[in-house]
């Protein structure tokens, strides 16, 4: 398979046979490149010693002291520690296992011709929450442009004119977005330092989703109760964020193993459109649910969603268009966190092979 990879400031071009730290050359023998370049394309999974006696040394007997003493000159040459690894894990009595993320690139990855000072990993966090809470934002945007124009084109209620609906639907579903895509993209890109990327990513989502949906229900029901003297009821809240962020975090660890992009976020908009399903299921909310019980409760309220409903073939806002609403919008957000996420991540990796 042609391509290259890269994690850290590393660039591994297997098919060139070079392991590149920005535009240096690392030096390593054939027999520790071909051991990193196994533990890399299987990363995150164990590699036993007989996979590395049959893949590296083809048969060749060897004493396990010569694969130790590989495994030692690769953590030395990445600057990795055995006592606090990031890259190369030992699994005792089994192998070993890479524990880096680790991007694919079909073809040789771009190395930008000036050296720029590296980033640390707290400002690589950094910039992906801040990816992550942009990609919720162009979700909510897509999503409120498209409820705002079906809103926008039935008959509208006294007083309401259709750019009023639109503009409307479409800053409120980019606010709830954006507090969502923080919340959960801030949790992916901390569990993004871990280790064990696979599982903590999926926590770290579920986490922000949790801590954020709780917020914002919370906050959002002392302020109906304070203004118009009454609680909307059980709109989106922390069940919701747990269950969306739980699979916005499965789909960032899959996109992340994926080879391209767009495939990465038709896993990860899979996993976010599971979980709509899941949550319509459970009797929950996600944004069109939610308005559509504050139109329902609030007095005087002239915003109607049953338009909306009739795409679906229901007169007013049934079980079928909360079960496909929420579904589309789960799909959406976490194709849009976790694709703004995957685009910051390969560019952090390019810039830390520059």
């Amino acid at each position: 398979m042609a391509g290259s990879f890269a994690f850290d400031q590393f660039v591994l071009d297997p098919d060139d046979r070079q392991l590149k730290r920005g535009a240096d050359v690392v030096e390593l023998n054939g027999r520790y490149f071909d051991a990193l370049a196994l533990l890399v394309r299987e990363q995150g999974k164990l590699v036993t010693k007989d996979r590395f006696l049959d893949d590296v040394w083809r048969g060749v007997p060897v004493t396990d002291e010569a694969l130790t003493q590989c495994v030692r000159a690769l953590r030395r040459q990445l600057g990795d520690d055995a006592t606090k690894p990031r890259f190369i894990e030992t699994v005792p009595k089994h192998g070993y296992r890479f524990i880096a993320p680790v991007e694919w690139f079909d073809g040789p990855a771009v190395q930008p011709n000036r050296r720029v000072a590296p980033r640390s990993s707290w400002q690589n966090s950094l910039l992906l929450g801040i990816a992550g809470t942009i990609g919720g934002g162009l979700s909510g945007f897509i999503g409120g442009l498209l409820y705002g124009f079906v809103g926008a084109s039935q008959p509208l209620q006294p007083g309401m004119g259709a750019a009023s609906v639109l503009l409307v639907l479409l800053c409120v579903t980019i606010l709830v977005a954006l507090i969502g895509g923080a919340g959960v993209g801030f949790g992916i890109a901390l569990a993004a330092r871990s280790r064990r990327f696979g599982t903590w990513c999926i926590a770290g989502g579920a986490a922000g989703g949790l801590f954020v949906g709780a917020c914002v229900k919370l906050l959002g029901l002392d302020a109906f109760s304070l203004l118009v003297g009454q609680s909307p009821g059980d709109i989106t809240g922390a069940f919701e964020g747990l269950v969306l962020g739980a699979a916005t975090g499965l789909g960032a660890w899959l996109a992340a193993r994926s080879p391209k992009l767009r495939l990465g976020m038709v896993q990860a908009g899979l996993c976010g459109g599971l979980a709509g399903l899941v949550i319509s299921l459970l009797g929950g909310r996600l944004m069109l649910g939610s308005l559509e019980l504050l139109a329902e409760r609030v007095p005087g309220s002239r915003l109607r969603l049953d338009h909306i409903s009739r795409l679906f073939g229901e007169p007013s806002f049934g079980p079928v268009t909360q079960t496909v609403t929420s579904i589309l919008e789960g799909a959406f957000f976490a194709a849009g966190v976790v694709g703004a996420i995957l685009f910051a991540r390969r560019n952090i990796a390019s810039d830390a092979g520059a």
